[in-house]
């Protein structure tokens, strides 16, 4: 019986970014608007962020090379490209690195009119609408000109039709944001709202945690993914290298 689902999917995060460390700065200094000279889409991992990835990637090298990725798909994202490009490197260092496919479906919650806001710079500004995402969740709440985290997973339904249709049997790296790899959860593991919220709720993501699956069948059924690691950071520990786990966007409220 073929296999639809690719061999191993891993979802990683990317590093650390200088999204990361300006929100952090303006949420201590009770600021309503982070500092960032960059576009969303521009912002570059911070000194820590690249230390993360090239540790990642040096975790994924020692793997045998039967079980290393084979493809690297990931967010135009500055910094989720930084991370996977600084990965395939450290992984890599001589010789062939895994191709790597940019995919716009991968990239980061929009968040509309509320981007750059911190937490208090919403209530701030937007009280109106601070009180509408308050009523309605995150999981459905649309912000002018953003999206919900429903719009995100209806776009990664898409991107998983064409990794089982491009990508069956093979092993396959995601790296992008804090936002899709809990969507992909939610859809890889059959979650429903509640369920993937109270994830969210026990605490961000880490920076290049790594999150997988591999390909079971059982007896004669249909091949599933089955979880094998989640928020896995000792790649990060065993080289001395700090994890982080601040919010993914440089927003007050969590995504």
């Amino acid at each position: 019986m073929q296999s639809n689902w690719p061999q191993t999917l891993w979802l990683i995060r990317h590093g650390q970014s200088a999204g990361n460390v300006a929100r952090d700065l303006a949420e201590a200094g009770g600021l309503a608007l982070i500092d960032l000279e960059w576009r969303d889409i521009d912002v570059p991992l911070s000194d820590l962020g690249k230390s993360q990835s090239t540790a990642l990637g040096e975790w994924f090298g020692a793997l045998p090379e039967d079980q290393q990725p084979q493809v690297i798909l990931c967010s135009p994202y500055l910094r989720a490209q930084e991370t996977a490009r600084l990965l395939a490197q450290s992984a890599h260092p001589v010789g062939e690195s895994p191709k790597l496919r940019i995919d716009e479906r991968l990239r980061e919650k929009e968040f509309g009119i509320l981007d750059r806001l911190t937490k208090l710079g919403i209530q701030q500004q937007q009280p109106a609408l601070d009180a509408q995402r308050r009523h309605v969740g995150k999981f459905y709440f649309r912000p002018p000109g953003g999206e919900s985290w429903c719009d995100v997973i209806l776009r990664l339904r898409s991107l998983l039709e064409m990794v089982t249709r491009e990508y069956a049997g093979c092993r396959v790296l995601i790296v992008a944001h804090q936002v899709i790899v809990n969507c992909m959860r939610y859809l890889l593991e059959q979650m429903d709202e509640q369920q993937i919220l109270e994830i969210d709720r026990q605490g961000d993501v880490p920076n290049c945690a790594v999150t997988s699956y591999r390909a079971e069948r059982r007896n004669d059924e249909d091949e599933v993914l089955q979880l094998d690691l989640v928020n896995f950071i000792a790649p990060l520990r065993e080289s001395a290298t700090p994890v982080t786990s601040e919010p993914d966007r440089p927003a007050g409220p969590k995504p």
